[in-house]
Parts: structure tokens; C-alpha cells; sequence
């Protein structure tokens, strides 16, 4: 049997590898639009490092005995930006695995849940960023917006790649 094939069929395994195939794809691409995004708005002060960057610097002097370089540390991020984009993008496609058709407000929900269980809540709570209340609203709606879109982008895509893979 062909790939092809195998996903053209529905059974559950059949569906289950189209909705984690295209959620992967999908959230991989909304990592992408997130941080192109977060190129043009305002996230985090100048003086702040992402969480992203203390957790790999940590690792980095662990390993090597010296921080990222400041020249590395925007592929240092994205280093770990895709692989959780991915991640979330797997998990939400798994549980759509069953959906044929675009659902903005799925989207939505799952930038703005991916936002609140992170920024204003676990992060501060790991000391990785500051408390909610330090953080200028602005900022707070900028980083919300980036999210929904990553949520929103990961819906679009992983719906096309489903539909593809069905064909």
C-alpha cells in the first residue's frame, strides 16, 4: 500500500496520521508567521530577554561554559520556537484529526489558550518573565495578538494539508 493511499483511507490510524502530520505543519507555519510578527510589534522591552533565550543560555553556559553570543541568539530562539510550535501544532492537529473544515474561531482559541498558559501565568511563576502586572498592556495585547494568529495560521494550514493528504 502506498502512502498515498494510506491516507486516503479512514480508519482511525489513517486519520490520526493526517491530523498529526498537517497539525505539525501547521503549527510549524504559524511559528513562522508569530515571529515575523513579532518583528513589527512590540513584545518585550529592549533590556528583556525571551524566555526562550534565558532557558538556552542557561543550558548553553551549562554545557559549554559560556552564554549564546548576542549575534546567536535569534536563531538560538527559534532553535526552540519550532519544535514547541510544532508540538502544540501536533496536539491540536490530533484532536481536529476529524475536522474537513476551516474553523477560525478553533484558531483563535488555540493562540489565545497557547498565550494565557504561558505569558501572564507560567512563565512569571518560572521567574522567566516578568508578572503580568509589569508588563505594559500594550505589550501584553501585542504578544496576545502574535499568538492568535500563530493559532489561527496553524488552523489554516493544518486544515489545507488535511485536505491535500485526503486526495
Amino acid at each position: 500500500m502506498s502512502l498515498a493511499t494510506f491516507f486516503q483511507k479512514d480508519t482511525s490510524i489513517s486519520r490520526t496520521g493526517r491530523g498529526v502530520i498537517s497539525g505539525v505543519i501547521g503549527g510549524l507555519a504559524g511559528t513562522a508567521v508569530k515571529s515575523l510578527v513579532e518583528k513589527f510589534v512590540t513584545v518585550r522591552k529592549v533590556e528583556h530577554r525571551s524566555a526562550q533565550i534565558k532557558i538556552l543560555d542557561d543550558l548553553s553556559t551549562k554545557v559549554t561554559g559560556s552564554p549564546i553570543s548576542i549575534q546567536n541568539e535569534a536563531l538560538a530562539e527559534q532553535l526552540l520556537n519550532l519544535p514547541i510550535g510544532a508540538s502544540v501544532g501536533a496536539a491540536y492537529g490530533y484532536k481536529h484529526r476529524d475536522k474537513d473544515e476551516f474553523n477560525i474561531k478553533n484558531g483563535i482559541i488555540l493562540g489565545s489558550s497557547t498565550w494565557i498558559s504561558t505569558h501572564p501565568t507560567s512563565l512569571p511563576i518560572l521567574g522567566l518573565e516578568a508578572k503580568p502586572v509589569d508588563v505594559p498592556i500594550k505589550m501584553q495585547a501585542n504578544e496576545l495578538f502574535a499568538h492568535v494568529l500563530f493559532g489561527v495560521t496553524t488552523e489554516l494550514v493544518r486544515n489545507y494539508v488535511n485536505k491535500r493528504l485526503k486526495k
